[in-house]
């Protein structure tokens, strides 16, 4: 089942979409904003959304837009996903301050397989549904001297150049395999306003210069006013992206990020970021979203377990949803019992512990609580590090077999980052 699936029928008393998105503070900026909404309120839209193959899972900035898919999908439009096997090869530097490291086909294939896989999670497709597709189909086989041709002699240099994502750039140096970037995204819209009548592009807000692209492709090849709307990107109350761990991306694979993992991100947000996440991240009313929201000294926790809870529902599953949350209150005392079996579990062999041991730091680095030996030693020389309820102090301590009282010892980094370690192997 998608989730879409599960979302209720009462997930807005509005018609039309435009004034769900709107409410709920996802639009940023439009091309033509009465149209659109007018367009919205009277039609069943095809519009698409392009997601490029960096990694092979996606991670919570790309859930954003998946969540935009899902309500419009709910009000009866028509979802066009579109994976970047083309512009991946390229990649876009919208919002960077360096050149992306190009992949290997092999590996832009890969991750676009994956990609595909996750989206069934969300979307409804087949008959009448959302549609995928892939860039790769089009671009790739692009003859270069026809394209320049037919598709560049559209786009003004100058113009190009007064765009936020190459100007950012220029001091730093931006090639020329970039500066194509916007052509490409552009011409999919023209690509796929052809195949399927796609009407209009949505996107971050850093997208805006290439969608402005496309929808003015559109209207010089074929005639036909389409349009475009960016989102505000997912940041904190700082304006900072949200998103970033101690271990990287918080994306939206298992493997990539444990459901436990992914509650405990949204667990402990900063009060300050609560109402935005409950009103991008979550289907719940916004009266609802509105009460959570004025909760304030310890009742903000309950606001930040709602919005855990129903984040990671949508994620990963109500059920892995209630064991993060059961994990979480026993490790935070909520209640009395032993859950801490589902936080992050690691588990050393017994031999390594032998003689000597093994290094503290060595292990809190093997597992991932730190990324460093540098990392490790600061956190204990700070303070930061407790193993079974005790603050740990020697940053050179070694542990052996016999620390490990119960057959394991539960490591907690700051105020609320737990990884439990497990001994194997033979007695």
């Amino acid at each position: 089942m998608a989730a879409i699936d599960r979302i209720g029928d009462d997930v807005s008393k509005h018609g039309n979409v435009f004034d769900v998105l709107k409410e709920r503070g996802f639009i940023r900026q439009t091309t033509h904003e009465d149209e659109i909404r007018e367009l919205l309120g009277k039609e069943k839209v095809r519009f698409y959304i392009g997601f490029d193959p960096t990694a092979d899972s996606l991670h919570v900035g790309h859930f954003m837009q998946i969540i935009i898919m899902m309500y419009m999908q709910k009000y009866g439009h028509t979802p066009i996903v579109l994976i970047g096997g083309g512009t991946g090869m390229v990649g876009d530097p919208s919002g960077r301050t360096d050149m992306r490291k190009l992949m290997t086909k092999d590996t832009v294939v890969e991750n676009c397989r994956q990609f595909e896989k996750t989206f069934g999670r969300f979307l409804n497709f087949g008959e009448d549904g959302a549609i995928i597709d892939n860039n790769a189909d089009w671009l790739l086989d692009l003859n270069y001297v026809d394209f320049i041709r037919d598709i560049g002699k559209h786009f003004s240099v100058n113009r190009m150049l007064t765009y936020e994502c190459f100007k950012s750039r220029m001091e730093a140096g931006l090639s020329f395999l970039e500066f194509n970037y916007m052509l490409m995204q552009s011409y999919d819209f023209l690509e796929l306003y052809r195949r399927y009548g796609c009407l209009m592009q949505f996107g971050g807000d850093d997208q805006w210069s290439n969608i402005l692209g496309g929808v003015d492709l559109v209207r010089r090849e074929e005639g036909r006013q389409v349009y475009g709307m960016t989102f505000k990107l997912l940041t904190t109350s700082e304006g900072k992206k949200m998103g970033k761990t101690e271990k990287g991306a918080l994306w939206l694979d298992a493997n990539r990020t444990s459901p436990y993992d992914f509650y405990q991100y949204w667990r402990n947000v900063d009060d300050s970021d609560v109402a935005n996440c409950l009103a991008l991240l979550t289907f719940l009313p916004m009266e609802e979203v509105r009460r959570l929201a004025a909760l304030e000294g310890a009742d903000v926790n309950r606001a930040k377990e709602t919005l855990a809870h129903a984040v990671t529902s949508l994620v990963h599953g109500r059920d892995e949803a209630d064991k993060a949350q059961q994990a979480a209150r026993a490790l935070f005392g909520a209640d009395g019992s032993d859950g801490t079996d589902d936080a992050p579990t690691s588990e050393i062999d017994r031999s390594v512990l032998a003689g000597a041991g093994v290094g503290l730091v060595a292990l809190m680095r093997e597992i991932g609580l730190v990324s460093s030996n540098g990392e490790g030693f600061r956190t204990i020389e700070q303070g930061g590090l407790v193993m079974d309820g005790e603050k740990i102090t020697d940053p050179k301590r070694f542990l052996t077999e016999a620390d490990f009282k119960n057959g394991s010892v539960l490591l907690k980094k700051g105020k609320k980052t737990y990884h439990r370690v497990r001994l194997g192997g033979q007695k």
